[in-house]
């Protein structure tokens, strides 16, 4: 896909709860890495001073992956020329133009509603509209959008004439 300005991108993010799922494993692995980090303490015989260098870094880490999920993570990318998915396990393929798409379809793979988009060259990309942070009706929506602007009207028929 080509790239083009950050004006004409449109960031479909995480829904709230896969951001609240995902901080919260982020703070389990602190918490363990701050018992391991006990347990090496007190094997080694140092002072517990040392253990506030993991429990800041930690603290600061999972502040930054709080804020990058909130404000930099997505799902899908759009723009005019394509998309990009990111953030999918087992999406498919992962970025095509809207040109490629030959149809998008709805399905529901292990109970989980999803929009796929079948392409022209074969392959699909899967995306599970459980993990977004827009309403269901209105991402259809936006998505239909896209793939109208990529159908080009024909032309006059061939043979006709128009008066000017």
């Amino acid at each position: 896909m080509e790239s083009v300005s950050s004006a004409e991108l449109t960031y479909y993010r995480l829904a709230p709860t896969v951001q609240a799922r995902l901080l919260g494993a982020a703070v389990v692995g602190l918490a363990l890495v701050v018992f391991a980090g006990t347990a090496v303490v007190i094997a080694a015989r140092i002072d517990f001073a040392w253990l506030f260098i993991p429990l800041v870094l930690g603290i600061a880490g999972v502040i930054g992956f709080g804020w990058w999920l909130r404000n930099k993570a997505y799902v899908l990318r759009a723009s005019a020329q394509g998309y990009r998915i990111a953030f999918v396990r087992g999406a498919g393929v992962r970025e095509a133009r809207w040109a490629d798409v030959q149809e998008a379809v709805t399905t529901m793979p292990a109970g989980t509603p999803c929009l796929e988009l079948r392409l022209k060259k074969g392959g699909a990309t899967t995306i599970p509209v459980t993990i977004l942070s827009i309403d269901r009706e209105q991402f259809v929506r936006d998505l239909q959008g896209y793939l109208k602007a990529t159908i080009k009207p024909l032309g006059p028929a061939a043979g006709t004439t128009e008066a000017p």
